[in-house]
């Protein structure tokens, strides 16, 4: 088992995450001092607040008047494109700089059936179109788009589906599997998203499905490990264990967690035990601990290290090199989100790792919801924007611009 307390090899041997030259070669010089006017607006929690509530309300009206703006400013940091075909320049460009693009069509809250086999083709063309680009490996999806969210929560609870709603999680588990077949006939993986604890086994339920259909001689389909839950460092254990004693590879991706305070929230309110950690201390153990164990079955496991967190990010590296596996392996990856934390992925695909950009496509109608979570979880109160705001300064000093 790796040590993820300590570490033998520095950081400037492997990659160098303060190198600001090459995290922002990518950027001219007015890219980059207009990604730091961005990144001061948006450093401005007020300014965020106000936004989003407008931009949510006017989008729920079917009122596009901000979307001219948010395409021009946000859109364009932290999205690839209005569709696949107007994604294709950044894909390219990424692919340039040995970066890989996992497409996401960031469409979200459909609710009927019309909505999710519209999202079904939509990621069936997604499937398609990377199959053609060398730099698109995998793409990525939420159950929660292929079926109805309630559908899901009554199968869980194990309370019974009346004949209706039993057609309709037929109809979900069919939808996924047309997608898998569909990956698994043009070699392109899947990333299936994590989403709340009360739907969570049901997801698990379907991508297992999957994963013992496809996942025989490659990778097809991948869980999501939320690893702010105490119980996914074992459920990762156990998922290799069933994944060896049913003869399928384990397609794990593992992130911190996107749903903590409403987790805590539903928890307090229903009286029940919160699944969350209780320290941010605890995620990052459990974190690493999961990334040393996807480290150490590396031929066994194909695993996505999708964070932001530098220090778990140079530990996988650091394991990486230590162990003498080729650092290209393709069983061994990294991700993180178009538009934030350039210093880790293009430092670790200088130094020759794989890694990956989440390209968010879709309607800028569309997507506003994601643009908000990007604004808000990377306000100044995270620290996340401040980080991210130094690191473009530093650069702008580095090349004397003003």
């Amino acid at each position: 088992m790796a040590n993820f307390e300590t570490g033998s090899v520095s950081s400037s041997s492997m990659v160098d995450f303060n190198n600001t030259e090459i995290a922002f070669a990518h950027k001219s010089d007015h890219e980059l001092k207009r990604t730091a006017w961005l990144f001061r607006m948006m450093n401005k929690q007020w300014l965020v607040n106000v936004g989003s509530k407008a931009s949510m309300l006017f989008n729920s009206t079917g009122i596009g008047i901000f979307n001219p703006i948010i395409r021009a400013t946000i859109f364009k940091q932290f999205c690839g494109g209005i569709s696949l075909k107007d994604s294709e320049e950044t894909i390219e460009h990424l692919h340039q700089l040995h970066t890989y693009s996992v497409l996401d069509f960031g469409a979200e809250a459909k609710s009927c059936d019309e909505d999710f086999d519209e999202v079904l083709e939509e990621n069936i063309k997604a499937i398609r179109f990377a199959s053609t680009h060398a730099g698109i490996p995998v793409i990525s999806s939420k159950i929660t788009a292929l079926g109805a969210f309630e559908i899901l929560e009554k199968f869980q609870t194990k309370q019974g589906l009346n004949a209706e709603e039993q057609k309709a999680f037929e109809r979900i588990e069919k939808r996924v599997d047309k997608l898998c077949q569909v990956a698994a006939e043009h070699k392109i993986a899947i990333f299936f998203d994590a989403e709340e604890t009360w739907i969570q086994d049901t997801i698990d339920l379907l991508v297992k499905k999957m994963m013992e259909k496809y996942n025989q001689e490659r990778v097809v389909a991948y869980h999501t490990f939320q690893l702010y839950r105490k119980d996914k460092l074992q459920s990762l254990k156990d998922d290799f264990e069933e994944a060896k004693s049913k003869g399928y590879i384990l397609g794990a991706k593992i992130v911190r967690g996107a749903y903590m305070e409403k987790e805590r929230k539903r928890a307090a309110s229903m009286g029940y035990p919160s699944p969350i950690q209780e320290t941010k201390d605890d995620t990052d153990r459990d974190y690493n601990a999961a990334l040393s164990f996807l480290v150490d079955h590396y031929e066994e496991i194909a695993s996505c290290n999708a964070s932001h967190n530098q220090k778990s990010n140079l530990l996988q590296a650091q394991w990486i090199v230590e162990r003498g596996i080729p650092r290209d392996h393709k069983h061994l990856n990294f991700c993180q989100l178009l538009g934030m934390s350039d210093n880790i992925t293009f430092n670790l695909a200088k130094a020759g790792f794989n890694v990956a950009k989440y390209v968010v496509y879709g309607p800028v109608k569309d997507v506003v919801p994601y643009l908000i979570r990007r604004a808000r979880e990377n306000s100044s109160v995270t620290g996340e924007m401040s980080r991210e705001l130094s690191l473009i300064l530093t650069e702008i000093k580095r090349r004397g611009l003003k």
